[in-house]
């Protein structure tokens, strides 16, 4: 599970829109999960989790099956 959070804004340069973080977030996640984090009404933290799914191997030999 891989965790990112994104700065809002940089010192040394333009405040980025939060909603373009949000945005760019999502779009490159395929399971997981983008969560907004509020202060006082403003957007101060932007955190996504990737999770990574495996697909469980069906049982070949018989078992269970009717």
């Amino acid at each position: 599970m891989n965790t990112t959070t994104s700065e809002l804004s940089n010192p040394d340069g333009p405040k980025t829109d939060w909603l373009d973080v949000v945005r760019q977030n999502v779009a490159n996640l395929r399971f997981g999960s983008v969560q907004i984090t509020v202060h006082d009404g403003r957007v101060t933290q932007i955190e996504s989790i990737e999770k990574t799914r495996f697909v469980a191997a069906r049982d070949e030999g018989g078992q269970g099956q009717k």
